[in-house]
């Protein structure tokens, strides 16, 4: 008997779907509607055409409805909208909005894949105007550049500084625009946590962009807009991007339950409260994996996954649904930042006891071209050592270090696990002990409490209450630049010099990225030291943690200057 599968929404989640079944059932009724003019178009480059670095946005549709028809046989029907389902008949009813036409399709499997909108703060005064954008089709940024060169914009706002809002900024930037970014929060990316947040926020003011956090849009005109502050900001064009809100008018219409955080509710097999209905993607909330609390998490990605395991849950397929830790990542300019698990906040948020890492070695041997420090975090359970979360920030290879750090929390391993790994190793690819590595190592010093150390986050308060705090680089190194309270001993002095350092009280140390520093903790304890911290991030960390705080409130530097490599 022939099966007829329907599908509600042709993006992401609703096109891996049906092309799932058509691989798992050759004789299926598929048929995907569509309420937009594009099926299967890729969200994720959407941004990258405001800078043409995606020349043509139709390279941004990835199949039309005619390919899907060919190649999978495949019924895609855009401009199509599911108005309404009816369970207990097991039939839709759809409007052709085109024609106008409404009519009525039965189905064995309903899937819904509707996605989520942006959300439009009805609290911002002028959200209406016309020059005010959100981005989430092809048709949104194709009205958008429509828009800038049709009025010849040159200042645009972008309003949240999430990835949807830093990869606008970023290729507007790129196209020569005057580009400022508006976030209410007192960071860029929220996954991060705040220290490494600052690295970001020196890369967009380096790339010419006006960053203001800690503020909010709260009225737009025609030529600017105005934040809480009562500061007025020059522009011509908005973008509108505080988060998005999952589509579920639909299914709360026929009563499909909705879940604490607003998504659709379903079960480890992506099936609603009717067994014959499934929903997937944006849609829905899912279980995170390490709290066990329910969740949202609007990317491709877990989607693609959503759709398999729905997809094959309509054939008696099974799969193990563990739930998500949240892997992402973004370029902005030329730093990547990437996170997956949990980061500080949301330890603290669940009581969760934890210690963490904070390392800055090199992305490959420094003798190579183009090699880079690359700073990652690495926070887990203590005293346990079960890895939680991570965040990897740099202008290299990221990518490799997070999916490292995402693979092994899939797996629950612990930073002794991660610590043992056998990594790939060439000069250009990485060191000898690769980052990672270099973060596992520390954790479990840390752990085992081999060493004591302080956050790059209370530096500040030890330079302005006179700490003793001891700089182990080399005396060029301290002369170029240094905390404006310390004294120089470098490593390669510190046995001869010890007697300098007092033990009747807390002594801080740190040279460029903490690793002299730890050498020079461990000469200290085989000396009977016992009252003495390893500054995280040392200098590189601070100076980058320093800089945009420092530029944005106009307070007192605690370095004699700023060093970046």
């Amino acid at each position: 008997m022939q099966r007829k599968i329907l599908v509600v929404g042709g993006v992401a989640g609703g096109a891996s779907l049906a092309a799932r079944v058509r691989r798992l059932d050759e004789h299926a009724q598929v048929v995907i509607f569509e309420r937009g003019p594009h099926p299967s178009y890729s969200n994720c480059c959407l941004p990258n055409f405001l800078s043409r670095e995606i020349e043509n946005s139709d390279d941004l549709v990835l199949m039309s409805p005619e390919t899907f028809k060919k190649q999978y046989n495949i019924d895609v029907r855009v401009f199509n909208e599911v108005i309404k389902i009816m369970p207990e008949s097991k039939t839709i009813e759809v409007k052709n909005l085109v024609s106008g036409e409404i009519y009525q399709e039965s189905y064995d499997k309903l899937a819904l894949a509707p996605g989520a909108k942006a959300i439009m703060p009805e609290s911002i005064k002028g959200i209406g105007s016309r020059h005010v954008f959100s981005l989430k089709n092809v048709s949104d940024v194709r009205a958008i550049d429509d828009y800038i060169h049709a009025n010849d914009v040159q200042n645009i706002v972008i309003v949240g500084g999430g990835f949807i809002g830093l990869e606008v900024m970023e290729n507007l930037r790129r196209s020569g625009k005057s580009v400022t970014l508006v976030e209410a929060m007192n960071q860029v990316m929220e996954p991060l946590d705040f220290e490494m947040a600052q690295i970001l926020h020196k890369t967009i003011v380096d790339n010419g962009v006006d960053l203001i956090v800690n503020d909010e849009v709260v009225a737009i005109d025609e030529n600017s807009v105005t934040l809480k502050s009562g500061k007025t900001v020059p522009a011509e064009l908005v973008v509108i991007s505080v988060g998005v809100r999952p589509e579920t008018a639909l299914a709360e219409g026929c009563g499909i339950e909705i879940g604490e955080t607003g998504g659709i509710l379903v079960n480890q097999h992506y099936q609603t409260n009717y067994p014959d209905i499934y929903a997937v993607g944006d849609v829905i909330e899912v279980k995170h994996a390490l709290t066990g609390k329910k969740t949202r998490l609007p990317l491709a990605g877990p989607a693609q996954m959503q759709a398999r395991v729905a997809a094959g849950h309509m054939y008696g397929r099974f799969s193990r649904n563990s739930g998500v830790i949240g892997s992402l990542i973004v370029r902005i300019f030329d730093m990547n930042a990437a996170a997956t698990g949990l980061n500080e906040k949301e330890c603290q948020a669940e009581n969760i006891d934890y210690r963490y890492a904070y390392v800055i070695p090199g992305d490959k041997v420094g003798l190579m071209p183009d090699a880079h420090p690359v700073f990652i975090k690495l926070i887990f359970e203590y005293p346990g050592g079960k890895i939680l979360g991570a965040q990897v920030v740099g202008k290299g290879n990221i990518s490799r270090r997070l999916d490292i750090i995402a693979t092994a929390i899939h797996f629950n391993a612990t930073v002794e696990d991660l610590q043992n790994i056998e990594l790939s190793y060439a000069p250009f690819f990485s060191t000898a002990k690769d980052a990672v590595k270099y973060a596992a190592l520390v954790a479990v010093n840390l752990q085992n409490e081999e060493f004591k150390q302080v956050p790059v986050t209370i530096v500040r308060d030890l330079v302005e209450s006179g700490a003793c705090i001891i700089d182990v680089r080399e005396e060029d190194e301290f002369e170029s630049s240094h905390l404006i309270n310390a004294i120089n001993i470098p490593l390669s002095q510190l046995r001869e010099r010890m007697d300098e350092i007092p033990k009747d009280k807390p002594v801080y140390l740190y040279c460029r990225s903490s690793q002299r520093s730890y050498y020079a903790i461990r000469a200290l304890q085989g000396n009977g030291y016992t009252n003495i911290y390893n500054i995280q991030g040392s200098f590189l960390g601070i100076s980058f943690y320093e800089y945009y705080q420092d530029l944005i409130t106009g307070r007192k530097p605690i370095l004699t200057d700023y060093n970046f490599d």
